[in-house]
């Protein structure tokens, strides 16, 4: 079987090591180095893939956990996706070829490990539950006031009309807080890291969504500034905060 490598992650040094770590499928991981870079891999088929979902979500943790414990030995990495596998090609072994590439990017690739050196990312989504916020939102809201008033006097068909005007007015006023919060939130919290991406958000049950999405980069072990914006977030009735990391700088990557 021709045999392919799996690439982890790419850090610094010269010195190649012995890492003792178990891959995707129980394989060993090592370090192949090139152009003063070491890179983690495993042997794999080059073609590797499961139909199996659960199967597919435990490599995914393995790659994962695999970066977390290379990112403690090497400091500075530059972390790679999963399913990243260096082919044979041009009559060239796997490995072979991704020395080659160390030496063709490694210009690129010591540039990222600058930006990235001592720095750590940290994961941050905040949601809310409309419910709990809209009586806020639309406590002066004089429009939404009236219709309130006009369907206490009101039956049958004027009154269903005025409950859709009332229900499309407030999912409006609705979006239009959930688009100040997040600016506000993220200007809040912009000025406690060096850096930040908004991410997609994701599902959550109702009536609880997910406003805002970010990853943040800062000094690894120096989260207490975020932390504590975080917590005053968190402290405002209606809304909920997950704060995670310190993780490899994935998205900065």
């Amino acid at each position: 079987m021709t045999t392919g490598l799996y690439l982890y992650c790419v850090g610094e040094g010269d010195k190649v090591e012995s890492l003792g770590l178990k891959g995707i499928r129980g394989t060993e991981v090592f370090v192949v180095g090139g152009s003063g870079l070491l890179a983690a891999v495993q042997q794999i088929d080059p073609s590797f893939s499961a139909d199996d979902a659960k199967l597919v979500t435990e490599w995914i943790l393995t790659h994962q956990a695999v970066v977390d414990s290379v990112w403690e030995k090497f400091d500075t990495i530059v972390p790679f996706g999963f399913g990243t596998v260096i082919v044979p090609k041009d009559g060239k072994t796997a490995e072979e070829n991704l020395k080659e590439w160390l030496d063709r990017e490694k210009d690129n690739l010591n540039e990222k490990m600058g930006r990235l050196r001592g720095k750590a990312e940290y994961g941050v989504q905040i949601s809310w539950n409309p419910e709990i916020v809209a009586p806020r939102v639309t406590k002066h809201d004089s429009q939404i006031t009236e219709i309130k008033a006009s369907l206490q006097s009101k039956s049958g068909g004027t009154a269903y009309l005025l409950k859709q005007k009332l229900e499309e007015l407030l999912r409006k006023r609705l979006e239009t807080a959930a688009d100040v919060y997040f600016k506000e939130f993220f200007q809040r919290l912009k000025g406690c890291v060096e850096n930040i991406r908004v991410e997609k958000v994701r599902k959550e049950e109702p009536p609880r969504q997910m406003l805002m999405n970010l990853s943040c980069l800062m000094a690894k072990g120096e989260s207490s500034m975020l932390g504590k914006e975080l917590e005053k977030i968190g402290q405002v009735d209606g809304f909920f905060v997950r704060f995670t990391g310190p993780w490899p700088p994935y998205s900065f990557a």
